[in-house]
């Protein structure tokens, strides 16, 4: 019993994101009670590292199952224990997931769980002025094959959309095209999707939750704090 493959490649829609006026194409995870009841969790202050670690972790499985619709499958043809085709499919594009370390790294077990074609992962350290709230670039380090791969940028948080908009760029530089980056986040502020829209409209966005204000130190409110140091006990 042989089994046939042939290409087939997905559709994605633009859309509007929510009071934003900013188009670009995006997924906001649908927002069920299941998944209200996660983001209280790790809304709430209470919440320890052990809880907040599960939870964080619940998100990101969801975030990677509505991220990986960017990525194209091939056909696949398989028999049935009942001696039967069925037409299905299988992932063999090549993916690359690159965090924004350290938070970014959070999600990578997640997408290796997630995706079965090929994959691979690299590192972008981008530091944030306290001040200013403005990026600076330090290091990065990224797979050869970054320019053959569909590439998702791991940041779970996207405040003013500074970082986001500089690590889009590196990977831009390296060759990739623009819409083959999908940027996975639990959560985004408005001004962050603004300035995504805006600078990188063929990025695709793929969020738990939007929150439609910054502090005054720029941070995203009501947001959940430092999800670094939250996700990592420090």
């Amino acid at each position: 019993m042989a089994n046939s493959t042939s290409t087939t490649t997905t559709t994605t829609t633009t859309t509007t994101l929510p009071q934003t006026g900013t188009s670009l194409r995006h997924v906001l995870l649908p927002q069920t009670q299941l998944l209200s009841t996660w983001m209280t969790s790790l809304r709430d202050q209470k919440t320890d590292n052990k809880r907040f670690v599960e939870v964080a972790q619940k998100v990101a499985a969801q975030l990677m199952v509505h991220a990986l619709e960017f990525v194209p499958t091939t056909d696949r043809e398989v028999w049935t224990p009942t001696s039967h085709p069925y037409p299905g499919c299988t992932y063999t594009q090549k993916l690359c997931g690159v965090s924004i370390w350290r938070a970014g790294a959070s999600l990578e077990d997640a997408l290796r769980q997630a995706y079965d074609g090929p994959l691979s992962f690299g590192k972008i350290l981008i530091q944030r002025d306290e001040k200013t709230a403005r990026p600076t670039y330090l290091y990065s380090k990224f797979p050869s094959s970054i320019q053959e791969s569909y590439v998702f940028i791991l940041e779970p948080m996207l405040a003013t959309g500074g970082s986001i908009c500089k690590a889009v760029q590196l990977v831009l530089d390296q060759g990739t095209p623009e819409d083959r980056i999908v940027v996975v986040s639990i959560m985004a502020s408005r001004t962050a999707l603004n300035n995504m829209g805006a600078s990188f409209p063929s990025v695709a966005v793929v969020t738990a939750s939007i929150d439609q204000n910054l502090s005054p130190e720029r941070y995203i409110v009501p947001g959940l704090g430092d999800f670094g140091d939250r996700f990592y006990g420090t």
